[in-house]
């Protein structure tokens, strides 16, 4: 089987040697594991069974020449499938210090329904791993709390899709108003945190609804969690770590969630909500984490070649 890494997929401007390494130990782990692996430095494209790129392409039309070779990888002309490196679910715990540098690959999409996630047979013992290596525990679910507490995600983010988040903040704060009295606190993303003039457009917007205040904490998730009750999320990672902290969980968008099995899908049981298997969904999602180590091994490979299609 023939691999190959993409390495200009990442900018030469980026400062961020991880990324490189992803390409440069994937391809190692091939190797090892018996495969044909190339690391390839050019802007060209070679005939393989399995293109590898960090990160993903999410709109079309943009001229930087890594985006246009990423894009060109993910279109799989020259490849049956491409694998994507992409940000880890449990980096809530280890952000300052990441030593095992787990990340979570797919092949073909960065979203439960259109990527191949190598989930569909858990094996316990990657969880069991994973737990030791980040020292993250399922903790009891929360029986008291005052607040909800809303995770915002990026202005403009991809995963926001065609969302504004003026309007998605809205019609979320309204929505969870039908069933709940409670305070909300919006905790906006760390970058649009950094602008004044972004949280006073949201502040404006949210006075429409009663008892909705923006979370005035930059730093750590932590102090927004105390006295939480539930967390509100769209569809990204930020509410992973309240969810195994036991959180009671609600989400707007189950088709592209990767907590859509742990997380309430409308807000009707927000004042009585019900409890998740959290055990299986982590023993599911620890199937897709790989760390460095077992990218240089060939761990990884071993486990992804066996659903590379023939």
């Amino acid at each position: 089987m023939k691999v190959v890494s993409y390495y200009n997929v990442v900018p030469d401007k980026n400062k961020s040697q991880e990324k490189f390494d992803i390409l440069t130990k994937f391809i190692q782990g091939v190797n090892t594991a018996g495969d044909i692996g190339i690391l390839h430095k050019d802007n060209n494209l070679i005939e393989s069974d399995v293109g590898v790129i960090q990160g993903w392409q999410h709109e079309r039309g943009k001229n930087a020449p890594h985006l246009r070779l990423r894009q060109s990888v993910i279109d799989c002309t020259y490849n049956k499938h491409v694998c994507s490196a992409d940000a880890n679910l449990f980096l809530y715990a280890n952000k300052t210090n990441q030593p095992h540098h787990y990340l979570r690959y797919s092949f073909d999409g960065v979203f439960p329904n259109t990527g191949q996630y190598f989930d569909d047979i858990p094996d316990p013992r990657r969880w069991q791993q994973i737990s030791k290596d980040t020292g993250i525990v399922i903790e009891e679910s929360k029986s008291k709390g005052k607040h909800i507490l809303i995770c915002a995600q990026r202005e403009g983010g991809w995963s926001l899709g065609k969302h504004k988040l003026n309007d998605w903040l809205l019609d979320t704060c309204t929505a969870i108003r039908k069933h709940s009295d409670r305070p909300i606190i919006v905790r906006l993303h760390p970058k649009d945190n950094q602008s004044n003039r972004q949280s006073a457009n949201i502040a404006r917007a949210l006075r429409k609804v009663n008892k909705v205040a923006l979370s005035s904490n930059r730093d750590s998730i932590e102090q927004d969690l105390i006295n939480c009750w539930a967390v509100v999320n769209h569809n990204s990672s930020a509410i992973v770590g309240p969810i195994i902290q036991g959180y009671h969980a609600f989400i707007t968008d189950p088709k592209t969630s990767q907590c859509a099995e742990v997380a309430h899908h409308g807000f009707e049981k927000i004042e009585t909500p019900r409890l998740f298997d959290r055990q299986t969904w982590l023993e599911r999602v620890s199937m897709f984490h790989w760390k460095f180590s077992e990218l240089e091994d060939g761990t990884a490979w071993r486990h992804m070649r066996q659903y590379v299609s023939s």
